[in-house]
């Protein structure tokens, strides 16, 4: 059965999975191995630009996301998990380190090289991570996991002559530099420290320039003929069957949902119906490249990813490894209206404020799901305060690790199995210093019931700090700083002592 095909069947079984409860009747060529006891494995899905609101589980009604829907039933939701940026490299980066944005080394999407379009030698990637770096990655390598990357990378690029490889992952396949993320049709991608050429022609989708062709009947020449998430959800599957009788560690950071909007026909099936009919994106606005169908486009690239999370389910499944491996499910940051995408029809944010570069909730907090049968209980939900930060020692408690030497988080095991327990009030810090509708760099604090933002802090080290009570107003529409100026104070003083200097310039805080 082909890859296309099987994905078809698994949106469909799906779908009736989640309404009724039941396994699926599938059948595979793959033969079932019962693996001697072992430690658990780990698979981290992390999605791109996937908002708080976008997932069926956290109460979407028009994007189908079947298999990750079931995987809540099966598992446990986080309401208040946080990313660890509001953009995806520096994101990646607090995953992979456990240090928070203010102290993990790459801050920002500093992205080295142009971006010429129509260019073939302008990949470099973006700053790396320091040689010698010591990652999750590097911590499962040395409790005796095969560890795997696949799908897009982001802290570095071939012209650093550093990658995955040299930070704990055995096999790579995916890309390097971000920017080519932004063409779903790539000309090659990365297979440890070789290059893959595909069949597709050499284009970096951006803001679309007036030479290009701007009418959205004209899409499908920025289309090719190999569709990279398929690329990766057959790479990972390999790679899960290659180690089967062995712990491993799969980290498949996704493409889907973030721009270009871009898809094979074939795919929009599932959205074909009146409600789905649309005008034209507005080509007015910056896009990345043309949609007949944006909103259809984007509702199907996320069913996509959540089908091919459901093709690495079954294959868990068919080797009888289901039981003994930790599935988690996250995304990097907050949804983006950028590339034609329609947030508010969708409400993506399911009503929090901003998006993706925000650090308001919109941009920072996303959705996440666990399931590890019979140690963490089913169907379940946990308010815990969580974020990036604390994956890495979480894993280090399901290796059975000392983990790595210094982390901002804490293991999150102990939540995900008593889904009522609460943590102890702890200062949760981020930043971005990027420049946003005026505002030149950002700060936020969640103290406990608190949230503290700071806009416009690179230019104006006395910027005010506004302060919400989430509990009271999670949509933070409420700016409460004149009414608690001790609070403010707190969190003022905190915004000095939760970060370290940076030698990137650009990433710099001024002192309060």
């Amino acid at each position: 059965m082909s890859h296309k095909s099987l994905k078809s069947l698994l949106l469909i079984f799906g779908a009736m999975i989640t309404l009724i409860g039941c396994g699926s009747n599938s059948t595979s060529a793959v033969a079932v191995k019962t693996p001697s006891p072992q430690k658990t494995n780990i698979i981290y899905i992390l999605a791109d630009d996937m908002g708080y609101g976008d997932l069926g589980a956290y109460g979407q009604e028009k994007i189908l996301t079947p298999n990750i829907d079931k995987l809540a039933l099966e598992g446990i939701k986080f309401t208040q998990h946080y990313s660890g940026s509001t953009v995806c490299a520096p994101s990646r980066s607090v995953l992979l380190t456990g240090l928070h944005s203010g102290h993990t080394q790459v801050r920002g999407n500093y992205t080295l090289g142009g971006y010429n379009r129509w260019g073939k030698n302008i990949e470099q990637g973006q700053i790396p991570l320091k040689s010698g770096t010591q990652t999750i990655a590097n911590m499962l390598q040395n409790a005796g996991y095969t560890t795997a990357v696949i799908g897009k990378w982001g802290l570095g690029g071939p012209t650093n002559n550093i990658g995955p490889n040299d930070f704990g992952f055995d096999y790579f396949y995916g890309y390097l530099d971000q920017k080519w993320a932004h063409n779903y049709y790539p000309p090659h991608v990365w297979e440890n420290k070789e290059k893959v050429v595909l069949d597709n022609e050499f284009f970096i989708p951006h803001a679309l320039i007036a030479k290009t062709s701007t009418k959205a009947k004209d899409y499908k020449q920025y289309m090719g003929n190999d569709y990279a998430p398929e690329l990766m959800t057959d790479a990972a599957l390999k790679f899960i069957d290659r180690n089967a009788d062995k712990p491993f560690f799969l980290y498949y950071s996704a493409l889907q949902p973030h721009a270009a909007i871009q898809i094979p026909d074939e795919d929009l099936k599932p959205y074909d119906d009146k409600a789905w009919l649309e005008p034209a994106m507005d080509m007015t606005k910056k896009v990345y490249t043309p949609h007949p169908r944006p909103r259809a486009a984007r509702a199907a690239m996320i069913t996509d990813l959540d089908r091919d999370v459901g093709l690495m389910l079954q294959r868990l499944e068919e080797l009888g490894l289901a039981d003994n491996t930790l599935v988690i499910f996250a995304s990097d940051n907050g949804p983006t209206g950028a590339g034609g995408q329609d947030l508010a029809f969708f409400n993506s944010t399911k009503g929090l404020k901003g998006e993706k570069r925000d650090l308001y909730e919109g941009g920072i907090r996303v959705p996440m799901i666990a399931r590890w049968p019979g140690k963490i209980p089913a169907n379940t939900t946990t308010d815990v305060i969580s974020a990036f930060w604390d994956i890495a020692p979480t894993l280090a408690q399901v290796a059975q690790v000392p983990g790595l030497t210094r982390v901002d988080g804490m293991s999150l095991i102990p939540y995900m199995q008593e889904p009522n327990k609460t943590s102890d009030e702890r200062v949760m810090y981020w930043e971005f210093s990027e420049k946003l509708r005026g505002s030149h760099g950002q700060q936020a604090i969640r103290l406990g019931q608190w949230k503290a933002v700071k806009r416009n802090a690179i230019a104006d080290a006395n910027a005010p700090i506004e302060l919400y009570n989430l509990t009271d107003d999670i949509g933070e529409t409420n700016n409460v700083a004149a009414k608690h100026p001790e609070i403010v104070a707190k969190m003022k003083k905190l915004m000095t002592t939760q970060r370290t200097p940076t030698p990137v310039e650009k990433w710099q805080f001024p002192t309060h």
